[in-house]
């Protein structure tokens, strides 16, 4: 059987592949750090879990509204008015099966296949992304950006690659994969320049909005981009529970939609031909957790800041890996240029990020994600999740410094690196 070209072309996703056999050799008896996965390591918080345990015991398990209940919608629109200042109401929220479902139901709204459209994706940006975009019918315009620049976007490039094809733009705050919070006065700057583009959508992906560290960057806090005037009516929010409340597996996402804009409507149109609702006993769970959710929702936010602050200083101590200080979300994202084109204790040669990450999990037992998938101008990084003990990031990073340490410097270019005196980087990028 021949499989379309649509799913053969599909890549993996290499979040989910470093994942998954970073377990399976931990499953084997290895002793594996993962510093690959992108979900709390916390528990659920038992008040959510017992709204669950007791809608489902009350026997609320029959088909729901596609959208999602009335009450979970009233609530999550709550939240959005109060906390992000968007200006919506219940019938602009669709509650779906993760975010990553209500991006790619965004998407199939906004793009028409074979019509040449194209969506604008600022990068370092996750691996879904652009598979997104492309099952929608559109061609993804990396807009990328630097470690220099603290992966903030670059502005001027931004507005050069709009064109008349130019659909949509997706922004990300904080990033994954770089764990870096967009300043709320780089998203105003952000919003002056689309305003001179008033055709252009914006999908707005805040799954980590909970997650900022002021603790590292003093008086950082969250703009919501559909907020601002000249985007509200224009901006599609998604968000979920996912990551702020340790729900991974719950799969609860939720878009809003501009007010009159038919695209909850078609968002709901096409869940209702695919999914149909989200597990129906976890609704009440959605109103416990944003309701009376906020004190553990803050407490753990305290220990990824924690974590934040040591990783970078962690990272700070190995030779040639140069990052940024995350601010947000629970990633750090450094450069190993310095690393390429040596070679591992084990003989293995390091030409990529990914050869970099398979030979560090091979050969030192620490699962990290390679950068390529994240976008062209990503290929020189790894990924690091610091959604562990911090005892665990310690004995990983270790481990990682341990493995640079050993590389061996090709032939010919050891003399002359001794003596090379060490480029200085800009404030805030940290290199050993």
């Amino acid at each position: 059987m021949q499989l379309s070209q649509r799913v053969l072309e599909l890549r993996e996703s290499s979040t989910l592949a470093v994942t998954a056999k970073a377990a399976a050799l931990r499953a084997a008896g290895a002793d594996v750090v993962i510093l690959g996965a992108g979900e709390p390591d916390f528990d659920t918080p038992e008040p959510i879990r017992r709204a669950a345990t007791a809608a489902l015991e009350r026997g609320q398990t029959r088909y729901t509204a596609t959208a999602g209940d009335a009450a979970a919608r009233r609530a999550i629109a709550e939240k959005l008015r109060g906390e992000n200042g968007l200006a919506c109401e219940a019938e602009d929220i669709v509650i779906t099966v993760g975010a990553k479902h209500a991006i790619y139901l965004a998407l199939q709204c906004l793009l028409d296949p074979g019509a040449g459209q194209e969506v604008l994706l600022p990068t370092p940006a996750w691996v879904s992304y652009r598979p997104l975009i492309e099952l929608a019918g559109g061609r993804c315009v990396e807009v990328p950006s630097s470690i220099e620049d603290r992966f903030a976007i670059d502005l001027e490039r931004l507005e050069r690659s709009i064109t008349p094809r130019t659909v949509g733009l997706v922004v990300n705050s904080p990033s994954n994969p770089c764990g870096v919070v967009t300043a709320p006065t780089h998203v105003e700057s952000l919003a002056a320049v689309l305003r001179r583009h008033p055709a252009l959508w914006i999908i707005s992906d805040e799954i980590y909005e909970k997650l900022i560290f002021p603790e590292v960057t003093p008086g950082l806090r969250h703009r919501s981009p559909g907020s601002l005037e000249g985007l509200r009516d224009r901006t599609i929010t998604v968000n979920g529970l996912s990551k702020a409340y340790a729900m991974t597996g719950w799969r609860i996402g939720y878009l809003a939609a501009p007010h009159g804009s038919g695209i909850a409507a078609g968002v709901a149109k096409l869940q209702g031909q695919m999914t149909n609702n989200i597990t129906s006993f976890v609704y009440p769970a959605i109103v416990e957790a944003l309701e009376h959710g906020a004190d553990a929702v803050e407490a753990m936010r305290r220990t990824f800041a924690r974590r934040a602050q040591l990783v970078a200083a962690l990272l700070d101590g190995i030779p040639g890996v140069e990052t940024v200080p995350p601010d947000g979300a629970f990633y750090a994202f450094p450069r190993i240029r310095a690393c390429l084109g040596r070679t591992t204790a084990g003989g293995r040669p390091l030409a990529s990020a990914g050869a970099f990450a398979a030979a560090l999990l091979d050969e030192a037992q620490v699962a990290v994600v390679p950068g390529e998938d994240f976008g062209t101008c990503a290929a020189e990084h790894v990924r690091i999740s610091f959604a562990t003990t911090e005892s665990e990031l310690e004995r990983g990073v270790a481990r990682i410094a341990a493995f640079v340490a050993g590389l061996t410097p090709p032939v010919g270019e050891r003399v002359a690196e001794r003596s090379a005196p060490v480029e200085p980087m800009k404030e805030g990028i940290r290199s050993g």
